[in-house]
């Protein structure tokens, strides 16, 4: 049996960089207590997040055949866009809109072809992230563009 070493070297390296993001973390930043967190507190969480679904990926793979899969560069341009123009777009027209053109964006290669699901999604990502970021946790960022 041919094991699925891609998968298996992919999950072996999240799994790497999870450990390698939780100990800097730890030791460079305060993490305080759950009721009370530290700066530290919420990336090593997240590290050790990322170490687990690495070491998932490995082992499922582990036990897995070999099988080959194109690599998909229309997705991976698609989320790379999303993700880029998130970044240069969230202090310029808001968190809103933002979120709104991310959603598009990278809905826009899914296999399912349709407008209105990605209205619907893009609407309830807009609005969850909306409620997490500005009403729960108060963040200082922008909502709409500005002049609006």
């Amino acid at each position: 049996m041919q094991r699925d070493t891609h998968d298996l070297m992919w999950g072996g390296l999240l799994a790497l960089l999870g450990v390698a993001v939780a100990a800097y973390a730890a030791m460079h930043y305060d993490l305080g207590t759950p009721r009370r967190m530290g700066p530290g507190f919420f990336p090593v969480g997240l590290g050790v997040v990322l170490a687990g679904l690495g070491v998932s990926i490995a082992v499922s793979a582990w036990w897995r055949t070999a099988r080959q899969n194109p690599f998909a560069w229309r997705e991976t341009l698609a989320i790379s866009v999303a993700l880029l123009g998130f970044g240069l777009m969230l202090d310029r027209i808001g968190i809103v809109v933002t979120t709104l053109a991310t959603v598009l964006i990278a809905s826009s290669v899914a296999p399912h072809k349709g407008l209105v699901w990605r209205l619907v999604l893009a609407a309830a990502i807009t609005a969850l992230t909306w409620a997490i970021f500005i009403l729960a946790l108060k963040m200082p960022i922008p909502v709409w563009p500005r002049g609006l």
